[in-house]
């Protein structure tokens, strides 16, 4: 079952992020590298600048969890995690396609670039690779991180926000991926 989460949630959410999250260690840069990864501190911040959570939930436990997040004219996805003994089973992309279906704007992601298993999770339920200038523009404009995890990121943008949001969008060009590794396609 997908729902919105509740304030009973908390525990669960911060234990899939951290649980799900140490796949980034050595990814993330290390200056960027917390312990744990999402402090119950961290987690409250996010939830009280708006970030709401929703989660799959299997056999009465929580199993995915992704943060939706409205900034102006789009909705972020914001700390998306399966946890790791349930990855590779269609979990993550049910909850996010679920957040897909019912989102009322354009929707954008952040993540770390060198993450390319997430880029490929992302493009395989229909998002577009943005990077460059644009990737700058984007993450200056609607999230607030360090320079330092601007230059370590990339954006990734739904088929909306291609078109209304992402400056000199061009549908005749494409990205995709070749061993893992991105390739522009001309």
């Amino acid at each position: 079952m997908i729902r919105k989460c509740s304030i009973n949630d908390y525990e669960a959410i911060l234990s899939i992020i951290n649980d799900a999250a140490e796949v980034y260690r050595g990814i993330i840069p290390t200056e960027l590298w917390g312990e744990p990864y999402m402090s119950a501190d961290e987690l409250r911040k996010e939830i009280t600048s708006d970030v709401r959570f929703f989660c799959l939930e299997v056999g009465g436990g929580l199993v995915a969890v992704m943060g939706t997040q409205s900034v102006r004219d789009v909705i972020l996805i914001r700390h998306a995690y399966v946890r790791t003994n349930r990855q590779r089973k269609g979990e993550g992309s049910r909850l996010l396609q679920y957040l897909v279906d019912n989102a009322p704007k354009p929707i954008l992601i952040g993540t770390w670039r060198a993450a390319r298993w997430a880029l490929r999770f992302y493009e395989k339920n229909g998002f577009r690779l943005i990077e460059g200038s644009e990737k700058d523009r984007l993450l200056k404009a609607y999230w607030r991180i360090p320079a330092r995890q601007i230059e370590a990121s990339v954006v990734m943008a739904d088929h909306r926000a291609q078109q209304e949001v992402v400056q000199d969008y061009n549908p005749t060009s494409s990205k995709a991926f070749n061993n893992g590794v991105g390739v522009s396609q001309s």
